[in-house]
């Protein structure tokens, strides 16, 4: 935290922060990671975050993003197949906000409204008071993810990152703060209607690598996986299509995130 406010809320650091969110240091970083020089990473990190190693296939590492992305067992994640159940995309720490006039939800040190998140005011308007979950995944959760629903994809859409800045005297208002590189799809499924589903980078090497354009997809199945850095999922969902789970909702208007693996049950049309 003291790190967040260094980079967002002085001078000094709005200046380390412009230089970070160059495209051409998360390349760098990217490189590095990519090579067999980043496995001398790999022990240390999974000291650190504590990483059940057996949950995991480990035959075919070669550099630190491969570990990163490591794919999990087939039988360490049970992907309920009921058509009425809306299911976790990803594991993560889920947030739920209904989404209403001037809603602003907070994702990766950001703040967006629905309509800036898409940059798109006519898909924002579908989703005026629905549901928008926001799945926080932290470093040491798998970062593999799937489709929530069985249905027909958009293409899909990716937005690059943008840095804002703000002067110093507007920093206790409204601080320093980057628009994350993103991609969404909008699914066109039977039982929820078409739902957006989202992926958003990190600030530094966040990188989102998506296996499919249009076309079908079905539920459970894996959508992508994010390379290192803390990644976020973002599914809307438009009004009177899916009833929450209690638990989540009272959760998070008390500001608190619930646990959720890939899969789980989250919601009931």
């Amino acid at each position: 935290m003291e790190s967040l406010h260094f980079l967002y809320r002085t001078v000094p650091g709005r200046m380390v922060l412009k230089v970070l969110t160059q495209p051409s240091v998360s390349e760098i970083c990217g490189r590095f990671l990519d090579s067999s020089l980043s496995k001398c990473l790999i022990c240390p990190f999974v000291k650190k975050n504590q990483i059940d190693l057996s949950e995991y296939e480990l035959e075919q590492i070669g550099s630190f993003n491969d570990f990163f992305s490591r794919k999990i067992k087939e039988d360490r994640r049970s992907i309920d197949r009921n058509s009425e159940h809306l299911i976790a995309p990803c594991d993560g720490l889920l947030s739920v906000w209904k989404i209403e006039e001037g809603t602003v939800l907070p994702i990766k040190q950001s703040h967006y409204t629905v309509s800036s998140l898409l940059r798109n005011e006519k898909i924002a308007k579908h989703y005026q008071e629905g549901y928008c979950l926001v799945f926080r995944l932290c470093v040491d959760h798998y970062h593999r993810y799937c489709y929530v629903d069985s249905g027909k994809k958009s293409r899909n859409i990716h937005l690059p990152g943008i840095f804002h800045t703000v002067r110093p005297v507007a920093l206790d208002q409204l601080p320093v703060y980057t628009e994350n590189s993103r991609e969404y799809t909008v699914i066109k499924t039977d039982t929820f209607g078409p739902v957006v589903q989202m992926e958003v980078g990190a600030m530094l090497v966040g990188r989102i690598v998506n296996y499919k354009e249009a076309g079908m997809v079905f539920r459970g199945e894996e959508k992508g996986m994010f390379q290192y850095g803390g990644s976020t999922i973002v599914l809307l969902v438009k009004k009177d299509r899916v009833k929450i789970r209690q638990d989540v909702l009272e959760r998070s208007r008390h500001g608190i995130e619930t646990p959720v693996r890939m899969g789980e049950v989250i919601g009931h049309a």
